[in-house]
């Protein structure tokens, strides 16, 4: 794999796949089912990915049980019987120094943990079907069996999982790469042959199955389409036990939590050797390299593979949804054991004996299965990829999200998610568990009460935590009021944070990341049944094992909390749950440099209150006074959240945080993004009274419901937040980071915000501090008689003394003269005040500068006739413009020979015929959205060009949105609508959910 370089991180790798396999039921092996494995596995090379040299694939590769038969012929030395030694499958370095080096120590390290080393065989493979950059980059393959006396089946599988970390630890401490020392495969069931080629050349790679005596009567194979990613030999597919097809959008929170774990973890089948395994994660291999590593551990550790895809990958489980009882207790329990591993997913997963798959919750990606009168069962990406007879059908289907399908050759039989599930959910008593031991927030204790707190006060604490003007009245009155986020228009030219002039909140330093085309985003209000805000809270424990005490956990329906909510907690009384909290406010007194040692002092406290029991640690700066400033507290969250990783502490308990500072729905995204599980944001409740009795609020709305409908607004954003990066759950959105920083430095991000991409560096945390601290001062200015008032703010629209806009008065009073007028000069002045501004720090664009090129002579430039034909337009709809600039565009567009792009609102049928005059008003490149407003045959065939739009650039991960009082008659007409009525494209295209579609 590439290490990180320039804006080039692995850590955006994603990729999308076709998978498959088959097996038959009664499981006879058979040179057949390996055949036709490699038939499925071509069948899916359109899936896949090709180099420019038409020879290099992204990856390929089947899964396949043991063939001793074949083995015992071509092996030089004697095998055990069948089932009773291992085989591995080995990728070394080509280096021929090297290569000894890493087959001597895998010897050795065999042999001083307790095995008989039976020998070596290289694999014979044949170079020339490669393409150039697989070949360079291959690796020299080879296997080598071992064998240990009195050791068989489950046992057997189990130290060979041992085993396989031991060896691959070695060789990581040896400095060897994962291209340099990866085993595909160590087992005594299963062997894996993948590499770097497209599928047509995997026979020709690999002639060892072409023998006959190469059976088996299963094989899942995989072909990899990586869709921004480095193709490598050891990330090609299946792993040790899965094949996936989809991607895992929390990798990051999944990976934090796997490692902190494993200072919890025991287990009585491994007993000493659980330390060989760790760390459990490949922190180099892919989202689904991972996937597998932690599936592997909870099949390995006792539970059965249906059982741990049930844990990894739950369905949704809501009480709205249709399911029993105890399958809903299973769910719940397991919540508070395990965050989902979501994203679109289709993993196929065998351990030699059974073989099965599942989808996601939503079924983002294909499965469909067909069984045969004459006992196979083909599971693929598609149907079709075997021929079978239409009279040899005696069943077709396809995955449903959620649900699970095996087929067990041990009692040679499909078992159904029914019967899977069925059996699963009643291994333990899991609903008298979580009636016993879980805990739960009622609600309100009470209604809320009126202000009891000194106004003046209460406004202090407000400005010193950055409120002004707008966030009053264009943020918190409009939650209040209408119980959803306010709508705005026409894009930010208010400078980024580290370019601003005035002191910003650590929140606006952060971007979030959407999801698109092959990994989609969910539709928060149509899908809203399969994505969830409830979350379990508190210490976690042994993963390997199941005891009441295990959901002995706090059960959130939501993570915003009241004022008496965290009375409550702070309150509670429950055998077994202890609640802290740790103060983040410090002294105004001292130079800057003070916050980070005593941000440091907090990680010590919430540390030491895991280590005295703590089950929830809040993290309050109520001590905000004009002697005590806070620590931020994205930065306070993120900080704990990390050095609780770092000490393997972060699973031992919930960080909860009470805070003056949070008042919109960024601010909650990003706190519970960095690892916050309930946040109550104090000031905006305490606040709401003095706001209803402004007159600000609606008369008739009580402050109850004004606090009920600002949780709601809250809750809104964050499915919406969610949702843009195909997110179902919240307990996977926490702590998984979907976030760029833009403008913090590499130091500040390595150390609060682990993980976090940052590509352009910025400011550090002492610059934190004091835009803290200037805040702080403003507020309790003493010479300052206006200090009670509130800051216009001015990041929604220009104010007195509010950062300085890209498009400011000035700029638009010139632009409307220059056009009203005809007026060049005008236009001329328009350009300046925008091109200086942009080169005044309000964008990023604005910091660079052109490099001069060298001169070329006229006559080898082409003539302008040309080169305007490439000239195209943004898509803007009619409606989000009016008919005439919407019109006029195309018009000039068609003069000049180049294109202009309709938008996805649809176009008046009249301009697809040019006008008496000769203009063309038509828009030669037209539109389709997700909402397919406007869209029918006529506009499909007028025009040269479509374009399928898979992402609103205003608002990436969200659709298209136009307001009701702009869609008049004829706009409505146009979309084919009704006027008045709000018109929102759905964030994804709901026939476009992958690469597949």
């Amino acid at each position: 794999m590439m290490k990180e370089h320039g804006l080039y991180n692995p850590d955006f790798e994603h990729d999308a796949c076709g998978v498959g396999f088959i097996v038959r039921i009664n499981g006879e092996q058979t040179h057949d089912i390996i055949e036709k494995g490699v038939e499925i596995l071509c069948n899916l090379e359109h899936r896949g990915a090709v180099g420019g040299d038409q020879k290099t694939g992204d990856g390929a590769g089947m899964l396949f049980q043991i063939p001793h038969r074949f083995f015992d012929k071509v092996t030089d030395f004697k095998l055990p019987k069948e089932g009773s030694y291992g085989a591995g499958m080995l990728f070394l370095p080509l280096d021929e120094k090297m290569r000894k080096q890493a087959s001597d120590f895998t010897e050795s390290i065999c042999r001083d943990e307790g095995w008989n080393f039976l020998g070596w065989r290289d694999v014979p493979v044949d170079v020339e079907c490669l393409g150039d950059l697989a070949r360079r980059v291959m690796p020299y393959i080879r296997q080598f069996f071992v064998s240990r006396k009195g050791v068989e089946g489950s046992e057997l599988e189990r130290s060979l999982f041992v085993l396989r970390k031991c060896l691959e630890n070695n060789g990581t401490a040896k400095g060897f790469e994962l291209e340099d020392y990866y085993l595909t495969s160590l087992s005594s069931r299963t062997i894996v042959y993948k590499g770097m080629f497209v599928a047509p050349q995997f026979l020709t790679f690999y002639p060892d199955l072409l023998d006959a005596d190469v059976v088996s009567s299963m094989a899942l194979v995989h072909q990899r389409y990586s869709t921004n990613t480095f193709p490598s030999w050891p990330l090609a597919q299946p792993f040790r036990y899965i094949a996936h097809n989809g991607e895992i959008n929390t990798l990051r929170r999944n990976l934090n939590t796997m490692h902190a774990r494993e200072t919890s973890l025991s287990s009585d089948l491994f007993a000493d050797d659980l330390a060989k395994l760790f760390p459990i994660a490949e922190s180099k291999g892919s989202d689904s390299a991972v996937f597998d590593n932690v599936f592997e551990l909870l099949t390995q550790s006792g539970r059965s593979m249906e059982h741990a895809t049930m844990m990894m990958i739950p369905e949704a489980f809501g009480t709205k949804y249709h399911m029993s009882e105890d399958k809903r207790a299973f769910y719940e329990y397991h919540a508070a054991i395990m965050e989902p591993w979501d994203g679109p997913a289709a993993i196929a997963f065998t351990d030699g004996t059974r073989i099965g798959a599942t989808l996601d919750r939503n079924g983002l990606r294909p499965g469909r299965y067909t069984v045969t009168k004459d006992g196979l069962v083909i599971m693929a990406s598609e149907t079709g990829v075997i021929e079978v007879d239409s009279k040899n059908i005696l069943e077709k289907g396809r995955l449903a999200p959620g649900k699970i399908f095996v087929v067990d050759t041990a009692i040679k039989r499909i078992v159904r998610d029914n019967e899977v599930k069925s059996h699963i959910c009643r291994q333990s008593p899991y609903r008298r568990w979580l009636s016993e031991e879980k805990i739960e927030l009622a609600g309100l204790l009470q209604a809320p009460r009126d202000a009891d707190y000194d106004l003046e006060t209460l406004r202090l604490k407000m400005r010193a935590f950055g409120y002004s003007y707008e966030d009053i009245h264009k943020i918190i009155v409009p939650m209040a009021t209408n119980g959803q986020e306010p709508i705005g228009s026409m894009g930010n030219d208010s400078p980024l944070a580290v370019l601003s002039e005035k002191p910003v909140l650590l929140y606006d330093y952060f971007r979030q990341h959407f999801a698109q085309v092959t990994n989609p985003p969910i539709d928060p209000y149509r899908e809203h049944l399969v994505m969830s805000l409830m979350s379990f809270i508190g210490k976690e424990r042994n993963l390997l094992s199941e005891t009441p005490a295990h959901c002995r956990q706090l059960k959130l329906a939501h993570p915003v909390l009241t004022n008496d909510d965290i009375k409550y907690l702070r309150e509670v009384d429950h055998e077994g749950f202890k609640v802290d909290t740790v103060n983040l406010a410090f002294s105004v007194e001292g130079k800057t440099g003070i916050m980070e040692k005593f941000l440091k002092e907090v990680c010590i406290s919430v540390e030491k209150c895991i280590d005295e029991g703590a089950s929830l640690v809040i993290l309050s700066d109520r001590g905000v006074d004009k002697e005590h400033l806070a620590i931020p507290a994205l930065l306070a969250v993120s900080g704990v959240h990390h050095h609780l990783i770092r000490a393997g502490k972060r699973h031992l308990t919930g960080l909860l945080l009470e805070s003056g500072e949070v008042r919109e729905v960024q601010h909650f995204a990003t706190l519970v993004g960095y690892g916050c599980s309930g946040i109550n944001p104090y000031l905006v409740f305490e606040s709401l009274s003095e706001i209803r009795g402004r007159g600000y609020l609606p008369e008739d709305l009580t402050l109850q419901h004004a606090m009920e409908h600002y949780i709601t607004a809250v809750k809104k954003g964050l499915l919406k937040v969610m949702s843009k990066m195909g997110i179902s759950t919240i307990r996977s959105y926490r702590g998984a980071q979907i976030f760029e920083a833009v403008g913090l430095s590499d130091s500040l991000v390595d150390k609060y915000f682990t993980g976090t991409a940052s590509l352009i560096g910025g400011i550090t945390i002492s610059a934190v501090e004091e835009d803290v601290r200037k805040r702080h001062y403003q507020a309790w200015a003493p010479d300052d008689v206006y200090s009670v008032r509130f800051p216009s703010g001015g990041s929604y629209s220009s104010r007195v003394q509010s950062d300085r806009h890209l498009f400011s008065a000035e700029a638009i009073v010139a632009m409307h003269k220059a056009v009203r007028n005809d007026d060049f000069d005008k236009f001329r002045e328009y350009s300046g005040i925008i091109n200086d501004r942009s080169r005044g720090l309000n964008t990023l664009r604005g910091l660079f500068k052109f490099k001069k090129g060298h001169p070329v002579a006229l006559e080898e430039v082409e003539p302008v006739e040309e080169i305007v034909k490439r000239f195209t337009t943004g898509a803007m709809s009619y409606g989000s413009i009016s008919r005439e600039a919407h019109e006029t565009v195309a018009i000039a567009m068609n003069a000049l020979g180049g294109r202009s792009n309709s938008g996805e609102g649809g176009e008046d049928e009249a301009r697809y015929t040019p006008d008496s005059d000769g203009s063309d008003r038509m828009s030669y490149t037209k539109q389709i959205a997700s909402g397919r407003f406007g869209v029918d045959a006529a506009y499909l065939a007028n025009c040269d060009e479509l374009q399928i739009k898979m992402a609103q650039g205003a608002k990436p991960g969200e659709g298209g949105q136009l307001p009701g009082h702009k869609v008049n008659q004829e706009i409505a007409d146009v979309r084919f609508t009704t006027p008045g009525v709000m018109l929102i494209s759905p964030p994804p295209h709901h026939d476009i959910y992958s690469i597949e579609d």
